[in-house]
């Protein structure tokens, strides 16, 4: 009896050990095998398991991995060199420190990304070389806010923007250089150079991927969805888009562009055309006018 008693004591203690070194990891929902190393929570990636530390965010190029593996499913003017995101969810090839490769590959088609991990050269075969990862220096995040009863304070909102920026996203303010609001549309600059950024710095690339995220209502925090309120108003955002400028301006063709583009290309080209031709033809001089400036010609010559 005593043997029982001893081994069922041996069996809690053992139990309460364990239950001690599990945690949960609060900023990102897409990891397992949670354990608490020295008081912080590291976790494993799904579709990686590159290890994660639960005390900042973790890497676009492993939250779109894990996403990749749970679904398997795939207004002002902007800079001349700022584009979006146009292939949406892919399943990325990541570095041992988290950050995207250079060069990604879809089968038998590859592309060079960005440090945000967006497509910003054409498709190619296997071959195609990616000499480095270009860095996304200036982000560009577009929302829009719900209908409200009362007006925004621009300056209140800007104030509430960066404040949430800060410490939802763990972003050091001076990278936070501009909150627009054009009602009802909230725009906001995101600058950050690799002279500027330290290694403790998150990267906006990671805070514009956990925004964009709160703001579609999928959060990668573990039971903690965005919630802002202004005035004792809740602000909900919306509609979210996102404008990346590289540090080197993109390389897309012309076959890159969508078949509208181009027809839409082509229908200008013609019309300029079709307009140089009408001008000329009205510049010729008319029947009645060259039958007159020959009669005034042999008149001339008489």
């Amino acid at each position: 009896m005593e043997l029982l008693r001893g081994a069922a004591l041996l069996l809690l203690l053992c139990a309460a050990a364990c239950a001690q070194d599990e945690c949960s990891c609060a900023k990102n929902k897409r990891v397992s095998h949670c354990k608490l190393t020295n008081n912080v929570c590291t976790c494993n990636a799904i579709g990686s398991n590159m290890p994660v530390n639960c005390e900042t965010l973790t890497s676009k190029c492993l939250l779109m991995k894990a996403e990749m593996t749970n679904t398997k499913s795939g207004r002002r003017e902007k800079p001349k060199d700022a584009f979006q995101d146009t292939d949406g969810l892919y399943d990325p090839e990541c570095e041992n420190t988290g950050i995207f490769k250079a060069k990604q590959c879809n089968g038998t088609t590859c592309w060079c990304v960005n440090t945000a991990g967006v497509r910003r050269t054409d498709k190619y075969d296997t071959d195609l070389k990616c000499n480095q990862l270009v860095r996304t220096t200036w982000i560009i995040i577009e929302v829009k806010h719900t209908e409200r009863k009362t007006p925004l304070n621009a300056d209140a909102l800007a104030k509430l923007i960066k404040d949430t920026i800060s410490s939802r996203y763990m972003l050091d303010g001076r990278y936070i250089t501009g909150v627009v609001y054009e009602n009802p549309s909230i725009t906001i600059d995101l600058k950050q150079n690799s002279s500027d950024k330290s290694s403790r710095d998150v990267d906006i690339a990671d805070v514009a991927y956990y925004l964009e995220k709160d703001v579609k209502g999928d959060s990668v925090f573990l039971n903690n969805p965005l919630n802002m309120s202004i005035d004792n108003e809740p602000l909900v955002l919306q509609n979210p888009l996102v404008y990346y400028i590289d540090e080197v301006p993109p390389e897309f063709s012309m076959k890159s562009l969508t078949a509208g583009v181009i027809a839409v290309i082509v229908i200008i080209v013609l019309a300029i055309v079709a307009g140089i031709i009408a001008l000329v033809i009205l510049s010729l001089p008319t029947y009645p006018q060259m039958k007159e400036m020959n009669e005034m010609h042999r008149g001339l010559n008489a």
